[in-house]
C-alpha cells in the first residue's frame, strides 16, 4: 500500500469509530465492533454482539465476552461501548505495580479492568487515534475515579511513549485495522521493556478473501478486510523481534449465521456464504520481548 491509501484506510476507521463515540455520547444505545449503528457488531450489524463472534440479540458484547464477576462494577458507559473479539487482559498475566499500554483503547472497559489487576502501584495507558473516543474513554475514567489510568491520543504506528517504558502491551480487535502492521509490532517492541510481553485479541484469516470484500473502506472498518492470514501475522510479531509468539485460542466465525452479511452475498460472487465460514477467526495471542 502507499502513504494515500493508508491514509485513507485511517480516515474511514476514525471516522467509523469517531461515529460510534458520538453516538454513545448522545444516547445510552449499544454499539459493538467497527460499526456506527446501534446494537451493531462487526460482522453482524443489527445485533448486539462481539466483534466477528456469535450474538446473542439481547446481549452487549461485554457480557459475551467478559466473566460477569469482572465487569459488574463497571457501569454501563463503559460496557455498553465495548469493541472487541476477546479479553485481552484474561491472557495478559498482569502484575501489581505494572504499567500497561492498551492499543486502539476505545471507551476503556479493557484499560479499567487491568488497572484492577496492576493495583494502585500500578499505571495503564490506553492510545486511542480517535478524537471523540478519548473523550468518552476519559468520561468513564471520572467516573470510576480511575486516577491510574490516563488516555492519550496518538496512532499505533508511531507510539507517543519513550523506548521501553511499558511492561504489558494490550489489545482487542485492533491490530487488525491498522494499515502498516508491522510499524505497529515494531513500536510495540520498542516501547516495551526486556521481558515484557504482548497480549492481544485479534481478527486473523485462514484463507483468502475476495477482493470485492478486500477493495471497501467499509469491510476494512469492519475488522475484516485489513486481517492478515494467521501464519503472516505471527511473522511479522516474530520478525520485529518478539519471541514465544504463541496462540492461545481461535475461534472461528460462520458468517452464514448472520443474515446480515447476506447483502455482502453479491461482493463474494453470489458464492454460498459457507464457503468463508471458516476464513475469518478471533484469535488470542502472546509474544513475549526478550531480556
Amino acid at each position: 500500500m502507499n502513504e494515500k491509501s493508508d491514509e485513507k484506510i485511517k480516515e474511514a476507521v476514525r471516522q467509523a469509530y469517531g461515529d460510534i463515540a458520538r453516538q454513545h455520547s448522545a444516547s445510552s444505545g449499544v454499539s459493538s465492533c467497527c460499526g456506527p449503528r446501534q446494537e451493531s457488531s462487526c460482522c453482524q450489524p443489527s445485533q448486539a454482539s462481539s466483534c466477528c463472534g456469535p450474538a446473542d440479540p439481547k446481549a452487549a458484547s461485554s457480557a459475551i465476552l467478559y466473566p460477569a464477576a469482572e465487569i459488574a462494577d463497571l457501569p454501563d458507559s463503559v460496557t455498553d461501548i465495548s469493541l472487541g473479539c476477546g479479553n485481552p487482559t484474561a491472557i495478559a498475566e498482569l502484575k501489581t505495580g505494572q504499567v500497561v499500554l492498551d492499543l486502539g483503547s476505545g471507551g476503556g472497559i479493557d484499560c479499567f479492568l487491568a488497572a484492577k489487576k496492576v493495583g494502585p502501584q500500578g499505571r495503564v495507558i490506553g492510545l486511542d487515534m480517535t478524537p471523540d473516543m478519548i473523550k468518552v474513554a476519559q468520561r468513564n475514567a471520572k467516573k470510576l475515579g480511575a486516577w491510574n489510568v490516563e488516555f492519550r491520543l496518538g496512532e499505533m504506528e508511531d507510539m507517543p511513549l519513550p523506548d521501553g517504558s511499558v511492561d504489558v502491551i494490550i489489545s482487542n480487535c485492533v491490530i487488525n485495522l491498522s494499515p502498516d502492521k508491522d510499524a505497529v509490532f515494531a513500536e510495540a517492541f520498542r516501547v516495551l521493556r526486556p521481558g515484557g510481553w504482548m497480549a492481544v485479541s485479534d481478527i486473523v484469516l485462514h484463507g483468502e478473501l475476495p477482493p470485492s470484500l478486500r477493495d471497501r473502506l467499509d469491510v476494512w472498518a469492519s475488522c475484516v478486510a485489513g486481517a492478515l492470514e494467521e501464519t503472516d501475522y505471527l511473522a511479522k510479531m516474530r520478525a520485529a523481534g518478539f519471541e514465544g509468539v504463541e496462540v492461545l485460542s481461535r475461534d472461528f466465525v460462520k458468517v452464514s449465521e448472520y443474515p446480515e452479511w447476506e447483502s455482502m452475498r453479491n461482493l463474494v460472487g453470489g458464492a454460498d456464504l459457507t464457503e468463508i465460514d471458516r476464513r475469518i477467526a478471533s484469535v488470542k495471542v502472546r509474544a513475549f520481548k526478550p531480556e
